[in-house]
């Protein structure tokens, strides 16, 4: 596992000690910086999270990342010989801000998820001493490393279809000293060669939870996946019956590539309706968790007569005839038959 030393915060970059002090003073110092604004954020309230954020710098996985700029992008590298754009590269680096790190004809394809989201997610798995955790969308290798010092590497697979994807994160986790099992593959398929697993962290939107995953899990497992713009936390109780509500945070991630039925762009879902209900989170999370199954009209009336739920409100049941969504009780009269699964699976952390 490796516990590896928190670094101490450095002189602010705006002194003359600073402007004085070489890169690696200046990362260290960004990472220490970005620890304490989690930490006074609220989001990192367990200690053993707090020790791996403070333990694992953003900056080892993120060597380059994309910005956009007019029609195109621009890359901005931490070994640039241009100053100015190294500063910029750190000051990118440790905004809380989820960041492009691959794109492929133009579009997204792997990103760096926002800190204080993992945050939020990592806390939310409810993780204990000696699990198990399959995570879904490698991205970057960050979250494994961050799972690797919390549970030990031992404890850690992480799957992506992308050999580039996983060749990328496997370097940058063994320059910390971390090594978790890295798997090149479908993760839609989850990885039985590493089951069963009491916890399973999805970094990439779903429309869909793979009922394969439900197998692979260890009764009481946790799942937690971005579906719609939320966040699903899925108790399973067997092979074939998985079931949850979301959490209240809003969650926007890289979608699920190759998807036959992916969320409805609230664009396109919501044509004559209010523009300043369009803009609502909590509205645009409902018209997308219902697309196919409610008219956007139809959505718009049973979210206001239900006094504007917001995310909490809604769950999910998988069993193996089925997954649908629902408003507040799974028996109730709320009850959305959730899209067609698709394959391939991408992700970002």
């Amino acid at each position: 596992m490796g516990a590896h030393a928190a670094r101490s915060a450095r002189p602010a970059h705006g002194s003359a000690a600073a402007q004085a002090a070489g890169p690696r003073d200046l990362r260290d110092a960004a990472h220490a910086a970005q620890v304490r604004e989690l930490t006074a954020a609220g989001v990192l309230e367990d200690p053993g999270w707090r020790a791996a954020f403070a333990a694992v710098p953003r900056h080892v996985f993120v060597p380059y990342f994309f910005t956009g700029r007019g029609a195109g992008h621009e890359r901005l590298w931490g070994e640039d010989p241009d100053p100015a754009h190294r500063a910029r590269w750190l000051r990118g680096v440790y905004a809380d801000a989820p960041l492009p790190t691959r794109l492929r004809d133009g579009a997204l394809v792997s990103s760096s998820s926002q800190p204080s989201l993992m945050a939020k997610m990592l806390e939310a798995l409810e993780v204990r001493d000696g699990a198990d955790v399959l995570e879904i969308g490698t991205g970057t290798g960050y979250t494994a490393a961050l799972l690797s010092h919390r549970l030990g590497e031992e404890h850690v697979t992480t799957i992506d279809l992308d050999e580039e994807i996983t060749e990328s994160a496997r370097a940058h986790l063994a320059r910390l000293g971390y090594r978790p099992t890295v798997v090149t593959g479908d993760g839609a398929r989850g990885c039985p060669s590493r089951a069963p697993f009491d916890r399973i962290l999805v970094t990439c939107t779903l429309p869909l939870v793979p009922h394969a995953w439900l197998g692979q899990c260890r009764p009481g497992a946790r799942i937690l996946a971005p579906l719609s713009t939320g966040l699903i936390a899925l108790t399973v109780r067997d092979a074939d019956f998985a079931e949850g509500r979301f959490l209240h945070t809003s969650a926007y991630f890289v979608p699920l590539r190759g998807a036959t039925a992916s969320p409805t762009a609230p664009g396109e879902a919501s044509y004559g309706l209010p523009y300043e209900l369009v803009e609502n989170e909590r509205f645009q999370f409902m018209l997308v968790l219902t697309a196919g199954a409610l008219h956007p009209r139809e959505a718009l009336d049973l979210w206001r007569g239900e006094g504007r739920p917001g995310r909490e409100r809604f769950g999910v049941t998988v069993t193996a005839e089925g997954q649908w969504s629902w408003l507040d009780d799974p028996q109730g009269p709320y009850v959305w038959p959730l899209g067609e699964w698709g394959t391939a699976t991408r992700g970002g952390s």
